[in-house]
């Protein structure tokens, strides 16, 4: 069996980052690299799907393989083996993963081409996708938290690859940093979570916990302790309340890692970690609670920070953390398989929105504000019409991927009793369509808005081909998840395809979903016009107004001041917890602590050892008549004391 051979599609993108980060300086042909670059992650993609197909043709019982590497860990009971787990859930996480970033790899030859860091800026895509596999494929919490710091540092040195650029006032190296450490925060959390889990269930290995977490009663303390620590983890990487602040500054980087890290595959791995745990997550209602609260808030509250920005990528950066707290909303109300399907084609058309803004950026020589923009649909036919599939796609306009998987959200929201928070998840899919069709528009309808100098122009074929392919995925990517309403006694064939991943966690469910497929079909009806709502809104007040430009400003000047400023929130944080740590630091850690007490004593000892050495030298005269006195006073005194 090829899936026996799983691990060669772990192995192929560490090889490639190998090649071109310690060759590719020498290597003059950027196309030896970028093909190289790409090359071993469309294997890998290759050998995901020949897995897939290979495990959807075994019995529903034998779709788990355990490729077992190496004994990694031993130490008393703690038992950690370096083995790889392919499951119907790691194997949907592993096309993405592979298949988006082939695309993206590819992409990015175009891109970046003739810049000067080419060879290390594939060298670290290629180290990603290592580390993001390891993560997804991990057969126990040890192996996912070495992918899950490994996925850190790579989004650190990708944020931060052009460091001599300004970004924001700042530097690229200043949002890197801001990235990592925030993220710190949330990996504490985790390891918590890991140390609780270890002290509860004596192991680390995801079968043995959870088959022992449905087995032994939990203390509810515990087990709420625990998945609160790992949820915490989870708003970390995945961006959402209060640790979302880094991932709009993460838009520093090159776009090519905007759409891989920060949209299509990094970002996701909190809502993959809370998925492969669901049945620790089921059987705390308070960590469901606050799981499904969080979402949901995440989503509208970055989704109002969206509907105002003019910079193309951190309108999109919005959208991806809204888009996530939709994924953490179905997660809560215990749609794991929903949160999974919205992942999917969140991947698809999120990667398209952001490679589309890169292609703009390209022809409009590195402007990002869409004010500045305008009527280039005539200049740009084909990123135009990709960018308008992955637009509707996110507005969830059927019959395109993401009316599939936000309708099933917002559903299995009110079938499971949460009314408010599906109120809240139907008024950001309204928010949603009007923010990025008022992107869309003000970027391609309407008459130019730039210098007569500037002369955009479509980008080459290598950029474009993964943007044709890309939206077809946006386009019929939903129909994998076919609502029953619809597919009849075939029923909803993603949901089946995790259905045994979830059951063990559904037994814990504390919710019966009573309503009739006439409500459904009615709350579909109304989550579509939620987002036909946002698009003529967005048309309206952005294209027929006569100044559709300053609409907002005028018409809601202090609301539009504190969503254009982000509520803010980067500078509360910056004034209650940076500011008085680097304070505290500087007059504390450094001025008191350090100069004073540490190097005060070091170089204290070494002033005591020199005045001492300069009495002491002074008994070192160099004359013998000296020396022969002070041993016969030394003799004598000998004496003296044996007499006595």
């Amino acid at each position: 069996m090829i899936t026996n051979y799983f691990y060669i599609a772990v192995i192929l993108p560490f090889i490639g980052f190998l090649f071109n980060g310690l060759l590719g300086s020498r290597i003059k042909n950027e196309k030896i690299i970028g093909w190289i670059g790409s090359g071993v992650v469309g294997i890998a993609f290759l050998i995901a799907v020949f897995s897939f197909i290979e495990v959807i043709s075994l019995p529903v019982g034998e779709r788990k393989i355990i490729i077992p590497l190496f004994k990694w860990i031993a130490v008393e009971r703690l038992d950690i083996s370096f083995s790889y787990l392919i499951d119907p859930l790691s194997l949907v996480m592993a096309l993405v993963v592979t298949g988006v970033g082939f695309l993206i790899h590819i992409y990015s030859i175009g891109y970046m081409h003739g810049d000067k860091g080419f060879w290390r800026f594939f060298a670290y895509l290629n180290l990603f996708i290592f580390m993001m596999m390891n993560l997804i494929l991990a057969d126990n919490f040890v192996l996912m938290f070495l992918g899950w710091e490994g996925v850190g540092l790579c989004s650190y040195l990708l944020i931060g690859f052009w460091y001599d650029r300004k970004f924001d006032k700042s530097t690229t190296a200043d949002a890197a940093k801001k990235a990592f450490i925030v993220n710190r925060v949330g990996d504490f959390g985790f390891l918590l979570g890991m140390f609780l889990i270890y002290k509860t269930f004596e192991s680390l290995n995801f079968e043995e916990v959870f088959v022992l977490a449905t087995k032994i009663p939990l203390n509810e303390v515990t087990i709420t302790l625990i998945t609160l620590f790992l949820f915490i983890g989870a708003t970390g990487k995945s961006a959402q309340i209060p640790l979302y602040v880094w991932l709009p500054d993460a838009m520093a980087g090159p776009t090519p890692v905007s759409a891989l890290i920060h949209a299509a595959t990094m970002v996701t791995a909190g809502v993959y970690m809370v998925s492969r745990c669901s049945v620790l997550f089921v059987q705390s209602e308070v960590t469901m609670m606050i799981v499904a609260v969080v979402g949901a808030f995440t989503a509208i509250f970055a989704a109002s920070m969206g509907l105002v920005q003019n910079d193309i990528k951190k309108i999109l950066a919005y959208s991806t953390i809204s888009q996530l707290g939709y994924m953490f909303l179905a997660s809560g109300v215990g749609a794991f398989s929903a949160a999974i399907f919205h992942l999917t084609t969140h991947a698809f058309f999120k990667a398209l929105l952001f490679l589309g803004a890169g292609s703009v950026i390209h022809a409009m020589h590195e402007e990002q504000n869409i004010k500045n923009m305008g009527g280039l649909k005539t200049y740009l036919p084909t990123t135009y019409k990709t960018f308008l599939v992955a637009s509707l796609a996110i507005a969830g306009i059927p019959p395109l991927s993401g009316f599939f998987s936000k309708d099933e959200i917002l559903w299995e929201t009110y079938a499971s009793g949460y009314y408010v928070l599906y109120l809240i998840g139907l008024i950001t899919a309204l928010m949603t369509a009007f923010y990025v069709f008022r992107l869309f528009n003000l970027t391609f309808e309407g008459k130019p808005r730039f210098p007569s100098h500037i002369h955009p122009h479509e980008s080459p074929k290598v950029m474009t081909v993964p943007l044709i392919i890309l939206a077809i995925l946006s386009a019929i990517g939903g129909f994998i998840g076919i609502p029953e309403v619809f597919s009849g006694e075939k029923g909803n064939l993603f949901k089946n395809w995790l259905h045994p991943i979830y059951e063990p966690a559904e037994t814990y469910l504390f919710h019966v979903n009573l309503h009739s497929h006439a409500t459904e079909i009615l709350l579909m009806i109304i989550s579509v016009l939620a987002g036909v709502a946002g698009i003529l809104m967005a048309r309206h007040f952005y294209l027929k107004s006569i100044k559709p430009i300053d609409w907002a400003i005028s018409k809601f000047k202090k609301l539009y001041n504190v969503l254009f400023n982000k509520y803010y929130v980067d500078e509360i944080y910056d004034l209650l917890i940076v500011t008085p740590i680097v304070k505290v630091s500087e007059k504390f850690l450094w001025k008191i602590n350090d100069t004073l007490l540490i190097d005060g004593f070091i170089n204290g000892t070494a002033e005591i050892i020199n005045d001492l050495a300069k009495v002491i030298r002074k008994v070192q005269t160099g004359i013998v008549q000296f020396y022969a006195l002070i041993m016969i006073f030394g003799i004598t005194l000998i004496i003296f004391l044996l007499l006595i």
